[in-house]
């Protein structure tokens, strides 16, 4: 629901339980990015799924994450349910009629079964995202550094996973020669890399990355009668790897800085992204990366993106990039441990307080579907804490079907264009044909004349007999010796490609800003 720029979280509570007055998020700082945290069953999902709704209503595009496979049911019309019509009457919404709706909803996923195909390419990825993906050491992503700088100077497009092997391959074979130009290449740290990627492509990754890949405008999308569309990425599986569940979002996220345009502060956000599980992003992550996050945080507001993070703790969220999220959703905390107290202390913290209660005393006490809210108004600043009950969704409260899901997808706006992969000539393909090329002159080289005998048989083999004369009887003929011993295909291939990638000069593929913030 949206009133005059505004989009309409809920009402607030008095002291003596009565209804205050409405929360709302002002637009125009939609894009100042927020935060959604609680305890699990609190209701941060319905939060989510409310707010989604609200922009999308106000024409602004939405990216989310369905981690526990129930947020799909924002693409149905809501289904009247006593607890709904309830809070519908308690927060006043039935003095004008509450009404459900369906939204614009597409599906995306990984692994393309619940939606379409999400992919991006290794070079879009970058050396930074792939070593946080991979869990690389130091010396492991100083060799992918050097493998993706091989690549942009020998014009080797990195695609997909058997790109990177098929490049790797070669920086093994030929890594004392590559270490003079490139710096130190250890053997070791290129087969530890090697057998990641394995278990990277045994854990569903081979899916991510190849093409088509993701265009940033499709999940910008519109309807005609100016809602904004509703991007879903099924992530129930996908969060059975949540190194990859992280990674990928990060790179979404700064596909978008990189992609979007300037536009200072709109009247409106163009796009929201929710980044749930969000603790997934900062755990174990290396202080380079959690620099490169803030960065992006920071920036990507100046191209009208609001980032909202959802996650069980405020301390999952470092506290450069907690002073960053000015509109606050703050559900239910227990404060069973010591980390929980600081926790709870933390987010009371956070709020503008509010001389009728005590932040930290009601952080412990909110009931389902009831949380502190505290946004941005007038100049930027933040409004006063107030104990608000949620509004309820005008979408299905649960997950859709696969009957009602696939409906959906049926009549998709990008239906065809990311569900059949396309595997054109990149890496993979341009080694292998100049190894083939250089293999093949290589044993032509190694080929002796072939003279003419003239008593001999019309065909001649060398080493067959017809060039050689007749052993005496009863004499075993000696064996012949080339006096070398050959090399075999793949050294002599590899051998050959060093010389060409390591001196040809090709055009820097572009990557994501993860890989370029740095030069900025």
């Amino acid at each position: 629901m949206v009133e005059e720029g505004k989009l309409f979280i809920g009402a607030s509570r008095k002291p003596d339980d009565t209804i205050n007055k409405g929360e709302y998020l002002e637009l125009k700082f939609g894009n100042r990015h927020g935060l959604i945290t609680g305890a699990t069953g609190t209701g941060k999902t319905i939060t989510l799924q409310v707010l989604a709704e609200g922009f999308s209503n106000a024409g602004v595009p939405v990216f989310c994450a369905d981690v526990k496979g129930d947020l799909s049911g924002i693409g149905a019309i809501g289904e009247t349910k006593d607890f709904i019509l309830k809070r519908a009457e308690q927060i006043g919404l039935s003095t004008n009629p509450y009404e459900f709706q369906e939204f614009p909803v597409i599906f995306w996923d990984l692994y393309g079964e619940k939606g379409h195909r999400v992919r991006t390419t290794m070079s879009e990825m970058g050396p930074l995202l792939l070593s946080r993906l991979m869990n690389a050491t130091d010396a492991q992503e100083g060799v992918l550094n050097i493998a993706f700088k091989i690549a942009d100077q020998g014009g080797l497009p990195l695609l997909d996973l058997k790109d990177l092997q098929a490049l790797l391959n070669y920086m093994g074979e030929n890594a004392t020669q590559l270490s003079n130009q490139y710096g130190f290449i250890s053997k070791a740290s290129v087969g530890s890399i090697q057998r990641e990627l394995l278990i990277l492509e045994q854990q569903g990754a081979e899916h991510f990355f190849g093409e088509p890949a993701l265009k940033i405008t499709d999940i910008m999308r519109t309807t005609n009668d100016g809602r904004g569309a509703i991007s879903v990425l099924a992530a129930d599986k996908l969060m059975m790897n949540p190194r990859l569940y992280a990674t990928f979002l990060l790179w979404l996220l700064s596909e978008l800085f990189e992609e979007l345009p300037e536009v200072g502060d709109p009247e409106k956000p163009k796009l929201v992204f929710f980044f749930d599980e969000a603790h997934l992003l900062f755990n174990d992550a290396p202080k380079v990366l959690t620099e490169r996050v803030e960065q992006v945080v920071r920036l990507i507001r100046s191209k009208g993106v609001g980032v909202y993070f959802v996650t069980q703790n405020p301390l999952d969220v470092p506290e450069t990039i907690l002073g960053q999220l000015g509109n606050r959703v703050q559900h239910a905390l227990r404060a069973y441990t010591p980390r929980d107290q600081k926790a709870v202390k933390t987010a009371a913290d956070t709020f503008r307080p509010n001389p009728e209660f005590d932040c930290a005393t009601v952080i412990t006490n909110l009931g389902t579907g009831e949380a502190l809210v505290s946004t941005l108004e007038g100049k930027g600043a933040p409004s006063i804490v107030e104990r608000t009950l949620v509004r309820p969704p005008q979408s299905r409260v649960g997950p859709l079907t696969a009957e009602e899901r696939q409906k959906v997808l049926d009549v998709s706006p990008v239906r065809g264009q990311y569900d059949e992969d396309f595997d054109r000539e990149s890496a993979y393909e341009m080694l292998t044909a100049r190894a083939k090329k250089a293999a093949e002159a290589q044993q032509q080289a190694e080929q002796p004349p072939v003279e003419a005998n003239a008593g001999g048989s019309r065909w001649t083999l060398p080493g067959f007999g017809d060039d050689e004369p007749a052993a005496p009887a009863g004499k075993q003929a000696r064996p012949r010796s080339s006096g070398y011993q050959r090399e075999t295909v793949v050294e002599a291939a590899m051998k050959s490609v060093a010389r060409t990638v390591a001196t040809q000069v090709g055009r820097a593929l572009v990557r994501g800003i993860l890989g370029s913030l740095s030069r900025r």
